[in-house]
């Protein structure tokens, strides 16, 4: 199974945001610099996690994203499917009834054993990112990673995020 780059993108996006300080945000253009992005090729990403309530987009000149919930709320399944959708990854086009073997659809009752042992792939894959959850995600980061890396990484943030001047606060 290949996923897209897309899919790491909006991962650390997210991951990056769970670090902005209560209602601050982030700017498209600095998670683009971050990450050494195309900021419109990223900006769609963003647009699909706001689309999908995993982020929030904050108008303005002092605007930007933040978290939609907190990050605890938060799985890889969702941001997986905000970015590639909610379709299975294998799609069973019913090979097997075509070409010059083909024969009456009523040889075909039985569903097709590929099939059936892809989403049996499938449905494990999921169930692995939705027990994924992206605050597990930037603890175990925080906690493993060089500390010169975490230290650059929150230094970032820290230059990079704008505080809000409204008193709202992440959704609960």
């Amino acid at each position: 199974m290949k996923l897209g780059e897309g899919v790491e993108a909006a991962i650390h996006c997210a991951a990056m945001l769970a670090g902005v300080d209560g209602a601050a945000t982030m700017p498209g253009a600095a998670m683009a610099e971050a990450f050494g992005l195309s900021p419109s090729y990223l900006l769609k990403h963003l647009n699909m996690l706001t689309v999908s309530g995993i982020l929030e987009s904050v108008p303005g000149p002092s605007g930007g994203y933040r978290l939609a919930r907190p990050a605890e709320r938060i799985t890889l399944l969702d941001i997986v499917l905000a970015v590639e959708g909610r379709e299975p990854a294998f799609r069973c086009a019913e090979i097997r009834q075509r070409g010059p073997a083909r024969l009456d659809a009523s040889v075909y009752v039985k569903p097709c054993g590929i099939k059936l042992a892809m989403l049996k792939a499938e449905r494990a894959y999921r169930a692995a990112l939705a027990d994924a959850r992206l605050s597990d995600i930037v603890a175990e980061y925080t906690a493993d990673a060089d500390p010169r890396s975490v230290a650059a990484n929150c230094a970032f943030v820290e230059r990079r995020q704008r505080p809000q001047k409204s008193s709202s606060t992440k959704q609960a």
